[in-house]
């Protein structure tokens, strides 16, 4: 009996497996995936080029919406890239509480990923129990910073908010309900044949090809990378706790470093208990004193912002992986005169495409989900000839024609 050929099949950019838009192209035999390829660039909001328009007080309340779920981390890091650029020296105490917001940001982060993968494997118990233990973080993250999500706590030179002696209180009852939690989370995604069966030798990356596409955060310390800027490339607090904790990679815990969907969802739960110790080790070396250096903000504007020239670059570890902003500050202007996101789905979205080989149909919706997408934060624009309506590919001469123009203010 002769072999059907391959066929074509598209799913993007509206399906109901995904949350947001991406055009994803298969090419299958069967039920299997013989060959994928990726077109993003439907959901492009020109968000940096919105920051070039405004001073570095307005662009803090944009960075919270490069994403909704890492909106601290990018906060974080923005507000690292201008402190540099404008030799700006945070306090010791905002250090520690940088740490704390962060690291409750990726507790909440993970639990979410966990009731997802949960949902895309069709097992919607996992998904109703991760995402109600989820709501005790977010209840901490709102008594501490008064939002449940955006928290605004980020500002030059420090936070915004200090801590209360009842808010740590009430921080560290709900911290202790995790840790009694662990066993329970753990089994319920480790131990269960289903998950098993539906996440091993599923979706694999391997260790070189992590390396080699520049994989980063979970979906690379699954494959046993140990790449992990809280730990090579330590600021804030975490200097002074790296030597209490470690890079989460499957192998220290029992199981082998396949880079599967399994293997992320080892490194994921195990970071999500990692990161209650973490802000546990805060609250108990929560030095004193103020949460900025700099008070008056428009003293701070005015005086050391506006005064700035200089550029920077910035990187903490966003629960999604490795997230980096590039700042450039030109004297006497107001404005940001430069801006540049590197999100950790944009490092990523490359692994799917050795992630998808040999895969199931079915298994698509979970490899899509592995590495916890967030396609509004990453996406770029398509470029379309104004003649002939189709997609142009740029090559490496014109793009850098392009961002030399950008940077002069496109003249």
């Amino acid at each position: 009996m002769a072999k059907a050929p391959p066929y074509p099949l598209m799913i993007g950019p509206i399906h109901p497996a995904l949350k947001e838009p991406t055009m994803f192209k298969f090419t299958l035999e069967g039920e299997r995936v013989l060959d994928a390829d990726l077109q993003p660039g439907f959901n492009h909001r020109g968000i940096e080029y919105l920051g070039m328009k405004r001073n570095p007080l307005q662009v803090l309340h944009l960075t919270e919406r490069v994403c909704g779920i890492c909106s601290a981390a990018h906060q974080f890091v923005f507000t690292r890239a201008v402190e540099h650029a404008a030799v700006i020296q945070p306090t010791e105490r905002a250090d520690y509480l940088r740490v704390l917001i962060a690291e409750l940001e990726r507790i909440h982060s993970h639990l979410l990923w966990a009731g997802v993968a949960g949902h895309e494997l069709g097992f919607d118990s996992v998904l109703y129990y991760t995402w109600k233990i989820r709501e005790d973080v977010q209840d901490i993250l709102e008594i501490l910073t008064g939002n449940r999500v955006n928290h605004s706590y980020y500002i030059f030179g420090g936070v915004r908010r200090d801590v209360s002696d009842e808010g740590i209180a009430k921080a560290r009852k709900i911290l202790q309900g995790y840790k009694k939690l662990e066993d329970t989370v753990l089994n319920i995604f480790l131990s269960d044949p289903t998950i098993a069966h539906r996440t091993r030798d599923v979706g694999t990356l391997t260790y070189d090809n992590a390396i080699k596409l520049c994989a980063c955060g979970p979906l690379t310390r699954g494959a046993g990378v140990k790449k992990d800027v809280r730990f090579s490339w330590p600021c804030a607090a975490y200097g002074d706790m790296k030597n209490d904790f470690k890079v989460v990679i499957p192998s220290d815990y029992g199981y082998p470093n396949k880079g599967d969907i399994f293997s992320q969802v080892v490194v994921r739960l195990h970071e999500t208990f990692e990161a209650i110790r973490m802000c546990d080790w805060v609250l108990d070396n929560l030095p004193k004193g103020p949460i900025t250096s700099e008070p008056n903000l428009s003293a701070l504007l005015m005086a050391k912002l506006r005064m700035a020239e200089g550029e920077a670059v910035a990187r903490v570890e966003a629960p999604r992986g490795e997230d980096i902003h590039y700042v450039r500050l030109k004297k006497g202007k107001m404005e940001i005169d430069s801006w540049k996101v590197r999100v950790p789905t944009y490092g990523n979205i490359m692994s799917w495409i050795t992630m998808f080989k040999d895969a199931q149909i079915a298994d698509i919706p979970i490899i899509i989900a592995s590495i916890d997408p967030c396609i509004g934060c990453m996406d770029r624009v398509t470029v379309v000839d104004g003649d002939s309506g189709k997609e142009k590919v740029l090559g490496m001469d014109e793009i850098k024609r392009l961002a030399d123009r950008r940077a002069r203010g496109w003249k």
